[in-house]
């Protein structure tokens, strides 16, 4: 069987707004990022590869299958939305079981799962804990359980670690990577390191525009020779604002260490070119597409 979601030329309106123009992508095994800040189109791209939203325009093929055979789309693809909620009152155990039988699967099959799942996202200790109990990091790997419980060939996960503390964001990448060895899994995020942890490939989106498709490395070799550091005195910061995107400041005393993004030489005394970052390539993508200009907010 086919094992790649193929998107081709796919556009959505609501009313006569555009959330998706001409997005075509073809996404294989693995874990693929969508890179974008908020109001980029992801969540909507998202929920239209998982069969719940319709599209205005183009075609789209899971594992082989139409988007429009949305019965047989939802079989095989697991969701996990940005805000997951459950039942506050129920346990772990509970909101699984529930879930698993409004997915038709039997009782017998439903008890494997549960416990296969609970296990693999390290909850096994906290079955019996209530849903309002569970800590942030804890929600969304019971939120990754439910996606999971009828071992879907494509997982779909919407900004799954905003919100999260470090070490929650580190484990919980961790467990998709883990995921993501026997199954496509797309991580939609506004969270460049989430990217750059993670994922060899990634598409850039802004304004419901694929900007970038490829490899990280791409994003990222695009980027030389575009980005400048320079050490200037902190008063001269808002003038520097006003002329370059700035990717990063660090204080030092009355200096300040500014990171900014020039496609030619700048005009400021001491500027040298460093190598980029996923963040600086990120900017990158966006100020060669004129998403922002020079003094643009970022």
């Amino acid at each position: 069987m086919d094992d790649r979601i193929e998107i081709k030329n796919v556009s959505k309106f609501y009313g006569k707004k555009q959330a998706l123009n001409d997005v075509s992508l073809s996404i294989g095994k693995g874990m693929f990022g969508l890179l974008g800040r908020n109001g980029a189109g992801k969540t909507t791209l998202m929920k239209t590869l998982a069969g719940l939203h319709p599209m205005s325009g183009g075609s789209i093929t899971v594992c082989g299958v139409p988007i429009s055979k949305v019965k047989e789309i939802r079989s095989m693809t697991g969701y996990l939305p940005q805000e997951f909620s459950m039942y506050p009152s129920m346990t772990c155990e509970e909101c699984l079981d529930y879930l698993g039988t409004l997915s038709g699967m039997s009782k017998g099959l439903r008890r494997e799962r549960i416990d296969e799942m609970l296990v693999r996202v390290n909850l096994d200790e906290h079955r019996t804990k209530k849903v309002k109990q569970l800590s942030g990091g804890m929600k969304r790997r019971l939120g990754i359980a439910q996606a999971l419980l009828h071992d879907p060939k494509v997982l779909i996960v919407d900004e799954p670690t905003a919100g999260l503390d470090p070490e929650e964001r580190i484990r919980f990448r961790n467990l998709l990577g883990e995921v993501a060895e026997d199954r496509i899994v797309i991580l939609s995020t506004h969270i460049v390191g989430d990217i750059e942890a993670a994922c060899e490939k990634a598409a850039v989106m802004n304004d419901g525009r694929i900007l970038h498709n490829g490899k990280v490395d791409d994003l990222l070799r695009a980027a030389e020779g575009m980005v400048w550091s320079a050490v200037v005195e902190t008063r001269f910061l808002t003038q520097i604002k006003l002329l370059y995107p700035v990717t990063g400041m660090v204080m030092k005393d009355r200096d300040t260490i500014v990171r900014f993004i020039s496609e030619g030489t700048p005009d400021i005394s001491g500027a040298e070119a460093v190598k980029p970052n996923l963040e600086d390539a990120y900017i990158c993508c966006l100020y060669r597409n004129g998403c922002i200009e020079n003094g643009g907010d970022i």
